[in-house]
């Protein structure tokens, strides 16, 4: 009897099976064959290198400056996630009228493809006619040059990015909110607390694991940027808003390195590994210290 009911579980995961070991786990293993190879697509011999696409890989400046631009990135668009989404959730959660519009106006961006997105930056980003450089002359400040400037690139990019994809996290926030007992706010306004007491002392410590979980889905997602680098500054100027995933594509598809393109991408992925696993390890203590 527990023979047939294994055989029939395996029998609804197998399709999944199939699919993740086609989509997933097949093209992990060829990725990391070609990445010990000279493969190119110009064709030609394939030859066996060994750990020389890695060697170059750590010792090339432009991977390195590629990678400080993607932890960049990460480290000015993770903070406004994190807290703009906090913000939004508070803001829909205790307006009562018309709540279903403030969820709809909050999220609905995040739904919009990355060559929308991009599109509709780069239009506000234009110096002649961009709605940011006109707002800014209504204030008195002259032109940025959003595109034209390192900072001012990857500061455009960020707000881009923020604008685009916050809305996960307000619902994150949003369901996190729903889910504090309404018993905890009844008693504290028996004892005196007001809006603000409650907020620091009772919503906010409630909201510390999902504020956990945003931060870390944050940063993950953030490391692994592409769409929006490449379609509104395509790296520039002179590839200071260059991710290391475009850095990837280029060596792959552009200098036609498929096997030096496929050594730097085992070397980020090995980056996301280890955030991932200094997460985990800091989240087992966490867990342990308050068994104790």
């Amino acid at each position: 009897m527990n023979t047939r009911r294994a055989g029939s579980g395996f029998a609804f995961v197998a399709p999944f099976l199939a699919a993740y070991v086609l989509f997933l786990v097949l093209p992990l293993g060829m990725g990391l064959v070609t990445s010990l190879t000279n493969a190119s697509l110009t064709g030609g011999s394939t030859e066996f290198v060994g750990l020389a696409n890695f060697a170059e890989a750590l010792t090339d400046p432009a991977m390195w400056q590629s990678f400080g631009v993607t932890v960049g990135f990460t480290a000015a668009s993770t903070p406004p996630l994190v807290l703009a989404g906090l913000v939004m959730a508070l803001l829909t959660h205790h307006l009562a009228p018309a709540r279903w519009l403030w969820r709809l106006a909050f999220f609905a961006p995040y739904v919009l493809p990355s060559s929308a997105i991009a599109l509709i930056f780069t239009w506000i980003y234009q110096p002649d006619f961009g709605l940011a450089d006109s707002l800014l002359s209504w204030l008195g400040i002259g032109p940025v040059g959003w595109l034209a400037h390192p900072v001012a690139a990857m500061l455009g990019v960020v707000v881009a990015t923020v604008w685009w994809t916050v809305g996960f996290n307000f619902l994150l926030y949003l369901a996190a909110l729903q889910a504090i007992p309404d018993d905890l706010y009844e008693a504290s306004s028996l004892d005196g607390a007001g809006g603000w007491r409650q907020l620091w002392h009772i919503t906010l410590p409630g909201l510390r694991p999902t504020t956990g979980l945003v931060a870390v889905l944050q940063v993950l997602a953030s490391l692994k940027v592409f769409d929006q680098f490449y379609l509104i500054t395509n790296g520039g100027p002179q590839h200071s808003t260059r991710p290391i995933l475009q850095y990837v594509y280029e060596s792959g598809f552009t200098h036609y390195r498929t096997g030096y393109g496929s050594a730097v991408s085992y070397v980020f992925f090995g980056a996301i590994l280890l955030v991932t696993l200094t997460h985990l390890s800091v989240q087992r203590r966490r867990a342990a210290g308050g068994d104790r």
